[in-house]
């Protein structure tokens, strides 16, 4: 089904109620913690069977990067990235308007025994970075952070303050949260609050 709103309708983050451009437009200039949303992406589960060269091939094919076959891994390329999530399941994101049209170019293109699953309205991306962007997630969660147990690239789900996230690591002071539609609010406050000590800058 194509989530694409038609006749006018405007699609809203799971965030929107919190005004984060306008929050970024009198965001102070300097602190130790950056937070954006990266809103209204297509987000795509897809499992099947790693074994299968015609499912990975024509995933490759149609999204252009590879999908990461060791655990905790994930690839990226411009605009789309992909996380592994179990041995025979992936999440892929991708920009909202081309998730339709990406789906259905994998039903028609790969063969064997999988599937393809748009939760895009499911789920937000949140962006940490800066300097003290890791005490503000070792505040939140259990997981080792340090950079020899968590390089980037790693990618791992785990429990967050009350709730839980998919935590990724894209850089060496930066980090992506993948956080469900009905737990958006309760971390974005979470988070307010975690960095208030370092100086927290919203960001678009």
């Amino acid at each position: 089904m194509n989530q694409l709103p038609a006749g006018g309708a405007r699609a809203e983050s799971p965030l929107h109620h919190a005004d984060l451009a306008r929050l970024a437009a009198d965001a102070p200039t300097a602190g130790g913690v950056t937070l954006r949303e990266l809103a209204l992406r297509g987000h795509l589960i897809l499992r099947g069977d790693r074994g299968n060269a015609a499912f990975t091939a024509a995933c490759a094919r149609v999204l252009g990067i590879g999908l990461p076959l060791q655990p905790l891994t994930s690839a990226e390329k411009g605009d789309i990235a992909a996380r592994w999530l179990s041995p025979d399941e992936w999440l892929v994101t991708v920009p909202y308007e081309q998730a339709y049209a990406l789906e259905k170019a994998l039903r028609a293109d790969a063969a064997g025994h999988f599937s393809v699953v748009n939760v895009s309205g499911g789920q937000t991306i949140l962006m940490l970075s800066g300097p003290r962007a890791v005490d503000v997630l070792k505040k939140s969660t259990p997981l080792d952070l340090h950079p020899r147990e968590f390089p980037v690239g790693k990618v791992a789900g785990s429990i967050f303050a009350k709730s839980s996230v998919l935590l990724r690591r894209t850089g060496d002071e930066s980090w992506e949260l993948v956080v469900r539609r009905s737990f958006a609010d309760y971390l974005w406050l979470w988070l307010q609050d975690a960095s208030r000590e370092y100086g927290l800058i919203v960001s678009q």
